[in-house]
């Protein structure tokens, strides 16, 4: 069953959250504030990665590599059991499991990225000897879309929560938004509507965004971060309920400014 989306009119909401995900495939931190300017993207997003040994990712490369070139949720669910904070300025890094830190390292130092890359070894069961490679391109992102261009990498996710809770009523199931990995989440506008918006504009805040492209979802959004289990097939369940594995959309920013919780959107 197929639904129909209109795409923008007057819709007005409101900023619920904001998250960015300084390493790719690790836990999201939350923010209450970002400045969001032309051409750069969502501040600290993405910016590092764990790509896995020996693949088609290597330090110095300036052009992007799939998702599965890295360590992430598609394929390692255990990762989601971790709650993973980066400070992006000072790069210190911590690791918490069940509220128990058991990493706290900084980047900056070899020693302290070594014994990083020697936990995630361990933690992916990875043969002794091999480590990740932690993958970090000054002025790159290692964003799932940066496949499509240099300008995607940069894109915003944005999150509709309509969208989702229409989605758990037509399912029974209570679905943890937080699986969408996005970096605005949004409320007080029509379910779907955000799958319209391709080619329109979107204000945030200060901010103004122009729809690039709606979000397929991928098995990642299968596991719970709550408890890493891999326990609902939602890009199934979005086909099914529905009529395609859309949920969110992508916008680049066009004018920037300050975007904080409970500023207005509109679209």
């Amino acid at each position: 069953m197929g639904i129909k989306h209109d795409g923008p009119g007057t819709s007005v909401g409101h900023v619920v959250s904001l998250w960015h995900y300084p390493v790719k495939g690790l836990s999201g931190q939350s923010l209450t504030e970002v400045k969001l300017a032309p051409g750069v993207g969502f501040p600290a997003d993405r910016i590092w990665a764990l790509a896995r040994p020996g693949g088609d990712y290597q330090p110095g490369r300036r052009t992007p590599v799939s998702k599965h070139q890295f360590f992430v949720l598609v394929k390692e669910e255990r990762l989601a059991g971790l709650n993973t904070h980066l400070d992006a300025d000072s790069e210190w890094f911590t690791v918490s499991v069940r509220e128990h830190v058991v990493l706290h390292e900084n980047w900056t130092t070899p020693p302290g990225r070594e014994r990083t890359l020697a936990f995630f070894a361990r933690v992916l069961d990875l043969p002794p000897g091999v480590l990740p490679v932690l993958a970090r391109e000054d002025g790159r992102r290692f964003t799932d879309v940066s496949v499509v261009s240099d300008a995607m990498m940069n894109a915003v996710s944005i999150i509709n929560l309509a969208s989702v809770r229409d989605l758990e009523q037509r399912t029974g199931l209570t679905i943890d938004p937080l699986r969408l990995r996005a970096n605005i989440y949004v409320d007080g506008l029509p379910a779907w509507s955000e799958l319209g918006l391709v080619g329109s504009d979107i204000t945030v805040g200060e901010a103004r965004l122009h729809g690039v492209l709606t979000t397929h979802r991928c098995a990642a959004t299968e596991v719970n971060p709550a408890d890493a289990r891999r326990d609902i097939p939602l890009p199934r369940l979005l086909v099914q309920h529905i009529g395609t594995d859309e949920i969110g959309v992508y916008g680049e920013v066009s004018n920037g400014g300050s975007v904080k919780i409970e500023d207005e959107v509109a679209w």
